[in-house]
């Protein structure tokens, strides 16, 4: 039987995922950066404490980028608090994260480590392994140099190739390098055509040095990007008159869909309708379009962004499909964030069909009138549909700081954050768990089956989730010396 802890210690774990999917301590529409990272900063030293494996176990949910890294670096600093089967599991849980963090958010995490004087056993075996991972250490020595040279001086390592350590540690010892990527860094400093042969993000600098004109440069670096420059140099390029700088529409078919989004919106909106044809060939509820969808200038447009990723998604997913946009839009390709958000009307207008599922995506800040969206979904959970035969879900874009999670609209309607809309389907059924009365057993059961396919997916074994504790209870076990860990029980 449940007790008040065990649903006390199972909203704490819904109400940090909805933050680690949504937060990223940067400015928002209704909030700054400092309460946005004040906010973070509490909860995940209230998971750690209070709730480690959950909290570990959510490296395996589709968190962002940004918190991913903070619960890596928060388990390596107290690396001595965990039981032995706690850093077995997190050891796995981090290694597996690590190689899907992109390599420059690696390499500031290690950082961050070093600054914190975090170097014990545990940590070197796992970055040792990132390393040895890595495909190319002549391209990182290239392209992330400051942090390859940090890292592996943190990690006690050497470089895999003698000539790679003299490019980090002593570049002007050798008058040539075997790797092309090396020496063509090396001819950079004094040939213009040797810095065509370097990433884009390196060879920029160079460009800059030797006073290429923007135009030229672009054209000639082309063959060099990667599919995302390509794409957020596309316009530039357009307008300085680099043709050869295009994405055509089987590359923005390859982009993820909230990011191809993010790039629709960055359009003007002639662009828009005069390749309508393109761009929703390639993309393929009730979606907020109010003036707070642009976000803020460091995340400008992104809920938008989310909004009209998941219209695309869902008219593709089902079999019958209406958008309701809060401005009364019907052109969802030239969407562009306005006006006040009356989601009470809009979520009238879908329920008045009796949907089989209404799907909201808004950042939930009701002000069309204020309240009335939530006066609509209590009304309509309680006295005409008690019987559930309408589905909803509430997925928020937004963190909000002051509430340490997600605004939600209604205690009746599950809420649940939103990253990017390719993880729609995912989100839906973790939502469930947010409506009435939550199932600590089912949540753990559920984080467990997810750690578990994330792990699989990295050759691992089956592992464990521990079972949650409340704030006031304290998880049982004993802790090893740390000296007797050994690479394989931490990593593997």
């Amino acid at each position: 039987m449940e007790t008040y802890g065990d649903l006390v210690a199972a909203e704490d774990v819904l109400l940090f995922v909805n933050a680690a999917i949504t937060g990223t301590g940067q400015r928002e529409f209704h909030s700054g950066a400092a309460e946005q990272q004040l906010s973070l900063d509490f909860l995940h030293e209230y998971m750690l404490v209070n709730y480690r494996g959950p909290y570990a176990a959510a490296l395996a949910l589709d968190i962002n980028d940004h918190n991913a890294a903070l619960i890596v670096r928060r388990l390596l600093e107290t690396s001595r608090d965990a039981t032995d089967e706690q850093r077995r599991t997190e050891g796995r849980l981090i290694a597996r994260r690590l190689r899907l963090l992109p390599p420059q958010r690696v390499y500031r995490l290690i950082g961050e480590l070093r600054r914190a004087k975090v170097n014990n056993r545990r940590t070197r075996a796992i970055l040792r392994d990132w390393l040895a991972a890595r495909p190319d250490q002549a391209l990182d020595a290239v392209k992330y140099r400051a942090g390859l040279k940090l890292a592996l001086r943190h990690t006690h390592l050497r470089p895999v190739a003698e000539e790679t350590g003299d490019f980090l540690y002593a570049p002007r010892r050798r008058t040539a390098y075997a790797a092309p990527l090396l020496d063509a860094w090396r001819r950079a400093h004094y040939e213009q055509g040797a810095l065509y042969e370097l990433p884009y993000t390196v060879a920029e600098g160079f460009a800059n040095r030797h006073g290429i004109p923007r135009a030229a440069f672009l054209q000639k670096i082309e063959p060099r990007l990667t599919g995302l420059e390509r794409l957020r140099l596309q316009e530039s390029a357009r307008t300085l008159g680099a043709t050869a700088v295009t994405a055509d529409a089987t590359a923005l078919a390859r982009m993820p869909l909230t990011r191809l989004a993010s790039y629709v919106l960055g359009l003007p909106p002639a662009d828009r309708t005069a390749r309508r044809a393109e761009l929703t060939d390639a993309l393929r509820g009730v979606l907020d379009d109010s003036w707070s969808a642009y976000g803020s200038g460091v995340k400008r447009r992104r809920p938008l962004a989310a909004a009209l990723a998941c219209h695309f998604l869902l008219a593709a997913l089902a079999g019958e499909y209406t958008a309701l946009w809060t401005s009364g839009r019907g052109d969802a390709l030239l969407a562009r964030p306005s006006g006040p958000t009356p989601l009470g009307r809009r979520i009238l207008d879908a329920l008045d069909t009796a949907p089989e599922r209404l799907v909201i995506v808004s950042d939930g800040w009701d002000n069309a009138p204020p309240g009335l969206a939530a006066e609509v979904l209590r009304v309509w959970r309680t006295r005409l549909d008690p019987e559930h035969r309408t589905s909803i879900v509430h997925l928020n874009p937004v963190y909000d700081a002051e509430g340490f999670d997600v605004r939600r609209l209604a205690p009746t309607v599950p809420t649940a954050g939103l990253r990017d809309a390719e993880d729609l389907p995912a989100l839906v059924e973790f939502a469930r768990f947010a409506e009435g009365r939550t199932d600590l057993a089912e949540l753990t059961a559920h984080l467990a089956a997810r750690t578990e396919r994330f792990l699989a997916a990295d050759g691992a074994v089956r592992v464990p989730v521990a079972r949650t504790t409340g704030p006031d209870e304290t998880a049982t076990g004993s802790t090893a010396a740390e000296s007797t860990e050994t690479a394989e029980e931490t990593v593997r």
